[in-house]
């Protein structure tokens, strides 16, 4: 059984939406309260608070006089969202992610309502304190048989209102395929296979530029705190909103195709975070959205019986001749065709990267380990070529 999350659109009515933004706004406090004090426990008095003493704080909390308003929502959510403060501070100790960051009203919001906080009755869903079922907008259907363990409504920045059911279900491998790829990620090309085929960079961002530009400035000119401004954010959200749907949109029909028409898919296991560091690349490494690619064909090569092999993020790919395998010293980025000095062989920087891809990920699904060539000294380095000119080689 794999667990499995199925989204969907909701159109709360006018009590249902009062609930779920109290709710929300109920989780966020506790949660923004529960982070503060044990912030100040770490850096004042050093000691580490724990998510039972956050829990023992809750039940305090709903005892006082200003803080009643606790009583009247679900308290599963309010569990839940020390639970994820608790995951937050884990993933923080471990060097998986930053210190957490308290919860913003203008972000949306988000509540997670486990079995006892919820009830399935005939395809519907009844949320505590809630006498109707919530409106979704059934985009297509769950599994047979299937009941969700888990339900989280989320608002966006933009407004838009969505429901998350977790679902265990079996899901039905794909037949074996013989075909084996190796994926180049890139800018220009988002992703160059091994097969000779290149695939252009949607590039969404850019795409909505200037209409982005546009309700950015008039936001700046909206007085602080008036309803003009919340109007003007609401439509920068919802421009921010579009990009982010055609980019997944994009994303997920590439990797779901990735998958379906291949067996063992080889790609880089590149550093992000580290890459945005460079200011002149990181709205397009951004745009691109490498990581989320990546994580894509992870979770549905698991699902449907692919083997996805992560290559060494040091290894050449670019830079190694893939016929055979000269390593040049340096290539910049504006280098798209080079002539390997060894063999003489002309490469295209994306497709040679993919072919060695392919053949570095086979290595290690043999052997089980990263291949990383070891080092060499070069006869000559690939410089810009100018006005047309052949590339050349310093002796």
């Amino acid at each position: 059984m794999t667990q499995k999350a199925f989204k969907y659109r909701i159109y709360p009515t006018a009590e249902q939406e009062n609930l779920l933004r109290r709710t929300m706004g109920c989780t966020r406090l506790v949660y923004n309260r529960a982070l503060a004090i044990r912030t100040e426990a770490w850096y004042v008095e050093r000691q580490r608070v724990g998510y039972n003493d956050t829990s023992a704080l809750l039940t305090e909390w709903k005892k006082q006089e200003d803080l009643q308003f606790l009583n009247e929502v679900s308290c599963v959510p309010l569990q839940q969202g020390l639970r994820h403060l608790q995951k937050a501070f884990s993933n923080f100790y471990a060097g998986r992610a930053k210190y957490p960051t308290f919860k913003k009203k203008r972000n949306g919001g988000s509540a997670e309502f486990t079995k006892s906080a919820f009830k399935w009755r005939n395809g519907q869903v009844f949320l505590a304190k809630c006498s109707e079922a919530l409106p979704i907008c059934w985009s297509r259907e769950l599994p047979y048989g299937a009941e969700p363990s888990t339900i989280t409504v989320k608002l966006s920045p933009a407004g838009r209102w969505s429901v998350s059911l977790l679902v265990d279900t079996e899901i039905e491998q794909l037949p074996e395929s013989p075909n084996i790829v190796g994926v180049d990620l890139g800018v220009t090309s988002l992703v160059a296979l091994s097969t000779g085929e290149k695939i252009a960079n949607p590039k969404g961002f850019n795409a909505k530029r200037r209409k982005l530009k546009k309700v950015q400035t008039s936001l700046s000119r909206k007085q602080k705190g008036s309803n003009n401004r919340q109007k003007a954010r609401l439509r920068v959200a919802k421009v921010h909103q579009e990009i982010s749907d055609a980019r997944l949109d994009f994303l997920h029909k590439l990797t779901t195709q990735l998958v379906r028409e291949n067996q063992t898919i080889a790609v880089e296991d590149l550093a992000v975070k580290n890459m945005v560091k460079n200011r002149k690349l990181a709205l397009s490494i951004s745009d691109a959205s490498w990581g989320e690619l990546v994580r894509q064909l992870e979770y549905k090569c698991d699902w449907y019986g692919r083997n996805l092999v992560k290559i060494d993020r040091w290894f050449p790919s670019s830079k190694r001749c893939g016929e055979c395998g000269h390593i040049v010293e340096k290539l910049p980025l504006n280098i798209r065709e080079w002539d390997c000095p060894s063999c003489g062989i002309h490469h295209d920087r994306d497709l040679n990267a993919a072919n060695n891809i392919l053949a570095a990920g086979l290595a290690v699904n043999v052997c089980g380990a990263n291949v990383r060539p070891n080092s060499q000294q070069t006869e000559g380095q690939l410089r810009n070529p100018r006005k047309g000119k052949k590339q050349k080689l310093n002796s």
